[in-house]
């Protein structure tokens, strides 16, 4: 496959006031004092760049970027503006908690070019805010939407179901109150308990349990209907947009396109290697600040295993994959790359062929995860 220059740029702050139990992202907690370090190697590894970059979109995840205090915001985009240059119709995106997101630190996002917010909503309602140890409450939530829109920025919301204990009644609740908001893009997902989380640790002992898996097909599939009602696309297995209000930069993705990223636990897809950097924070930090590079681990995909990704990434859009486009871009057929397999699910109801191109079938979304193995 053809190699292109990225068009897009990843940045992790691995910041966060606390760690929530289900979290298992790269990320320390209440460590203020490691913001300056942080930014220092952030610039050391930009300087890897020997030129400016046009990009389409900028991407801060987390983390929680706007754990920053403003000051460090700023810094922190003065150091990727001067490495990436913004094309015309750009995204740029930044994650941000609703209870630490002030005027100031809105201020000084926009001002910098700013124009979209992704709010970790996860729920609007006190209880089970409580139970997934979020550090916000619902008026929290709708003070954010307001500053961004007061800030012309596109808002996202992040919402999470199946939590602890949590019924199909709260889960409308939730969906209702964040359509009642009329945010420009929504990202729902199930609760996962991850080994290595206090969540993790808690269920083992019985602490906590899973909601029923026919709950959560519930839940799932009553996101679909309720937003898709409210006017929003269902476009990827997790996320809905308003007409034109996709996450750009995610569909890079997706879509198997090239992208830069850097910071702790950062992963880069460049020239068809895939790099990730360490995720330990300090690890990181000694590493940039010695000289050394952070990468921690490096592959080189091969054309069968860049056409693999491929396919599976685009099945993740509701679109799913184009049969013609798919050929002209990995040089290789759908059917030769996956033939029986795909059939095999075409049989079980999961995948439709239209001859046209391959998707997911509503009970496909429901499964999608266990079918990926079969591709790879």
């Amino acid at each position: 496959m053809t190699q292109v220059a990225p068009r897009s740029a990843y940045f992790h702050v691995p910041f966060c006031l606390h760690r929530c139990g289900y979290c298992n992202f790269t990320l320390v907690a209440n460590r203020a004092d490691l913001v300056p370090t942080y930014l220092e190697a952030l610039e050391l590894e930009l300087a890897s760049l020997h030129q400016q970059y046009e990009v389409d979109t900028l991407y801060f995840g987390g983390g929680t970027p706007t754990y920053l205090d403003p000051d460090s915001l700023s810094k922190l985009s003065e150091l990727v503006l001067s490495r990436f240059v913004l094309a015309a119709d750009y995204e740029w995106t930044v994650e941000a908690n609703p209870g630490d997101l002030d005027r100031q630190r809105i201020e000084v996002l926009a001002s910098r070019g700013v124009n979209r917010i992704s709010l970790g909503v996860q729920s609007f309602d006190a209880e089970k805010l409580r139970v997934l140890q979020r550090d916000h409450d619902r008026e929290a939530i709708f003070n954010a939407v307001q500053l961004a829109r007061e800030a012309n920025m596109r808002v996202s919301l992040d919402l999470m179901f199946a939590a602890p204990k949590e019924s199909l009644a709260s889960w409308l609740s939730d969906l209702q109150a964040a359509i009642e908001l009329e945010p420009n893009h929504v990202s729902t997902y199930g609760l996962t308990f991850e080994q290595g989380t206090t969540f993790w640790n808690r269920l083992e002992k019985g602490e906590l349990a899973r909601r029923p898996e026919e709950l959560e097909r519930e839940m799932y599939l009553a996101a679909i209907d309720r937003l898709s009602e409210a006017g929003l696309e269902h476009y990827e297995i997790s996320n809905f947009a308003q007409p034109n209000e996709q996450s750009r930069h995610n569909t890079v993705y997706w879509a198997g396109d090239p992208y830069f990223a850097f910071g702790p636990g950062a992963a880069s897809y460049v020239d068809g290697a895939r790099e990730t950097n360490h995720r330990s924070t300090t690890t990181y930090l000694n590493k940039v600040l010695a000289g050394q590079s952070p990468v921690a681990e490096r592959e080189t995909l091969d054309d069968e295993q860049r056409a693999r990704e491929l396919f599976i990434f685009g099945l993740r859009r509701i679109a799913g994959v184009n049969k013609h486009e798919f050929l002209t871009r990995a040089g290789v057929s759908i059917e030769a790359l996956a033939g029986p397999q795909i059939e095999k699910f075409v049989d079980l109801g999961l995948l439709v062929d239209d001859g046209i191109g391959i998707r997911l079938t509503r009970e496909g979304l429901l499964v999608s995860d266990s079918l990926w193995p079969d591709f790879l």
